[in-house]
């Protein structure tokens, strides 16, 4: 666990994400949950081992399973965009735990199946304003990797945590994106309002501006190499062919390779499909 700012922690001892923790007398402001169960509750008690008070309030950034399984575990009040709530509603009460093979960090964690999806109890549309003793925190829907994609701001601090936003020396999820909605998100912590902040990523802590340039090339690429698809007409399972080369732009341990590359080839044929194939006429009754 390492300190970033008087107060705020990031927490990158469990599997899945980046973990973050606003602690203050009045309570704590946790971010995202670890996938199992266990973890949830292990970090809890950690944070509340720290002296603050017994307020608690759970953001969750955005539905991806890797930061929403362990929600119920944490048994805390949960606070989302309602995208990202509606999104939740709508899996089955019970998480089975099948490997749809994905790529998604959870699919490496054992004991997973059967436990009950949490769901949020407050929601909000563009923002958020949390009023937290004499603090004041912010979230505001940035949309780009997933539809209720949000970011948990600490103005007096100068600290955002910007969920997947970001990826550090990993693919990103592509499945539920919109590129240009992503780019845009890019841009905006690209902007002088940002320019002091401490970004903080999901998958990987805190970042600078240029890896955030780099991770907006990715993203334009992939664009591109995707349009180049759809204007030959190409099959979803051909985008498989240009995983290996968009996975070079990335630094990871060579034992992550097939990993990432799954995670990359569902992402890409999944936003394909999406993105640029037509939906099929429904039959006339």
């Amino acid at each position: 666990m390492q300190e970033i700012e008087n107060g705020i922690y990031i927490n990158d001892d469990y599997p899945g994400i980046t973990l973050g923790a606003l602690i203050y007398p009045h309570g704590a402001i946790l971010v995202d949950a670890p996938p199992h169960p266990d973890d949830g509750r292990a970090w809890a008690g950690i944070v509340r081992s720290m002296g603050t008070g017994a307020n608690r309030l759970l953001a969750v950034l955005d539905s991806h399973p890797d930061r929403a399984i362990g929600l119920r575990a944490m048994d805390t009040p949960v606070i989302a965009h309602e995208l990202t709530a509606r999104a939740l509603e709508d899996r089955p009460a019970i998480f089975k735990g099948q490997n749809p093979d994905t790529g998604a960090e959870w699919e490496l964690c054992e004991g997973l199946s059967g436990i009950r999806w949490g769901k949020p109890s407050i929601t909000f549309t563009e923002q958020a304003i949390i009023e937290w003793g004499d603090q004041t925190f912010y979230l505001e829907h940035h949309p780009g990797p997933a539809p209720g994609a949000s970011w948990l701001i600490v103005p007096e601090l100068a600290v955002v945590f910007v969920g997947d936003v970001m990826t550090v020396g990993q693919p990103p999820f592509l499945a539920d994106a919109d590129i240009d909605e992503w780019v845009d998100s890019l841009d905006l912590l690209l902007t002088r309002p940002y320019k002091d902040y401490l970004i903080v990523s999901s998958r990987g802590g805190v970042v600078d501006h240029d890896e955030l340039r780099e991770m907006r090339r990715f993203l334009k690429e992939t664009q591109r190499r995707l349009d180049r698809f759809d204007e030959r007409g190409a099959d979803p399972e051909e985008t498989a062919n240009t995983v290996d080369n968009l996975l070079t732009r990335f630094d990871f341990p060579a034992e992550r390779k097939d990993f990432y590359t799954r995670r990359l080839t569902h992402g890409l044929r999944q936003y394909y499909i999406k993105h640029y194939l037509p939906e099929p006429e429904e039959e006339p009754e």
